[in-house]
């Protein structure tokens, strides 16, 4: 079941792991070991086109949806992303209405949207055929938003509500530093933010994705109503395992 359907139907939480290893080795051990989706970063991370094909083919078999955090809203880097057998697209630093709109016109095919259509290779990952994907696969690619700039904040309301978002992203770590108040997640002004975005996302009934690294804050972001949850970074978990084994 894509990602999309389970936010829709499911009524539990989705565990994901952001995938910055260009490794396919990885991104199957991250996906065989359990997490729900995969969130590869194309925006922060060294991977290139190849890692990218990869790593998404590499969670094949698995129930883990293979997502891409693209470097911007690009045309380019979405019709790449999509066309490997990525399901849904998380889109950085949006700051209106109109910016997700375009978002969510460039997951959909004419006349829905503006994507171009080529599957040569994303098919495969979806079990599919390429002359089938668009109707099989096309409907169900997901839009994430991340919320992390003080313009999206402002317009909050607006975009919860454009027709076709799937999951509204808090970013913390972006938005504290837009805000002023880098790293202080307990500032007031970090504070009203996160609540002004879980209110607008709750009235739109779209479900909400945050950062949860430990246990704790999963279990608090889970009660407040988030729907998926971005449990850890690969080469964190990986370098904490190896201090873990060292300080051991």
């Amino acid at each position: 079941m894509f990602l999309k359907e389970r936010l829709a139907r499911e009524s539990g939480v989705l565990h994901g792991v952001l995938g910055t290893i260009p490794s396919a080795v990885a991104a199957q051990a991250v996906a065989a070991a359990g997490a729900d989706f995969l969130l590869v970063d194309r925006e922060h991370a060294p991977i290139g086109r190849e890692a990218l094909h990869a790593m998404i083919a590499a969670t094949a078999g698995t129930t883990c949806g293979p997502l891409v955090r693209v470097p911007a809203i690009d045309e380019a880097e979405v019709k790449l992303a999509l066309d490997a057998g990525a399901e849904g697209i998380s889109f950085p630093m949006v700051r209106s209405a109109a910016d997700v709109e375009r978002c969510v016109a460039l997951l959909r095919y004419p006349p829905d949207g503006i994507r171009g259509w080529g599957p040569f290779v994303g098919h495969s990952r979806h079990g599919t055929s390429a002359a089938q994907y668009a109707t099989t696969v096309g409907p169900h690619i997901s839009c994430w938003a991340q919320i992390e700039t003080l313009e999206a904040v402002q317009d909050i309301e607006a975009i919860a509500r454009v027709p076709g978002l799937d999951v509204v992203v808090l970013a913390p770590f972006d938005l504290s530093m837009a805000l002023g108040v880098e790293g202080q997640f307990g500032a007031p002004a970090f504070v009203e933010a996160v609540e002004a975005v879980e209110r607008a996302a709750a009235s739109a009934g779209v479900p909400m994705c945050g950062v949860a690294l430990d246990a704790q804050r999963a279990a608090e972001l889970a009660g407040r109503g988030y729907r998926a949850l971005l449990r850890g970074i690969d080469v964190f978990m990986l370098a904490d395992a190896v201090a873990a084994m060292r300080d051991g």
